[in-house]
């Protein structure tokens, strides 16, 4: 039960910093550090062996390092170069290349969504809650992409498993 509530928090937090992003283009760093902190006792509860943990631990270590260096070569921005990591710590091996897989469509899509609108639109036109993204010159809100991933790969995580099977998700 208490694992539940963490990944619930976890998914949350996931939807909070995909409206960060498309407000501000931005993911605060105290969101992505609170996404990476739960795993800490989510692992302590879930009863895995250490082996499944230790598996979470290096999955969100090679997204750390892929991640980053999509930031340094400015395909990816900071934040979703932390909150990548963060969810990968969360959806393990078992799940990473699923949640990869979900997150890259997604962003393809909020991609192309976002240069059509600004070709047909004025932002001005667009509310101002989710005008940044809209603006000329402006990134794409990836982070969207990334919490769609952690919604549509979690079933696959056994952190997260249970959550989804209860909320009537098997993945």
């Amino acid at each position: 039960m208490v694992l539940m509530f963490l990944g619930a928090i976890f998914l949350g937090l996931c939807v909070l910093a995909a409206l960060f992003d498309v407000n501000q283009l931005k993911i605060p760093n105290w969101l992505n550090l609170t996404l990476a902190a739960l795993f800490v006792p989510a692992a302590a509860v879930s009863g895995l062996p250490l082996e499944i943990i230790g598996g979470h631990l290096m999955a969100g270590a090679l997204a750390f390092l892929i991640s980053f260096g999509l930031f340094a070569f400015r395909i990816f921005g900071g934040g979703d170069a932390k909150m990548i990591p963060a969810v990968v710590l969360w959806v393990g091996p078992a799940a990473a290349l699923m949640f990869t897989f979900k997150m890259a469509i997604v962003g393809g899509i909020c991609a192309v969504l976002v240069l059509a609108v600004r070709r047909t639109a004025p932002a001005e036109a667009i509310p101002g809650f989710m005008r940044a993204p809209f603006e000329p010159n402006a990134g794409v809100p990836y982070g969207v992409a990334i919490a769609a991933g952690a919604l549509l790969a979690g079933a696959g995580s056994p952190l997260l498993a249970d959550l989804f099977l209860a909320a009537g998700f098997t993945g």
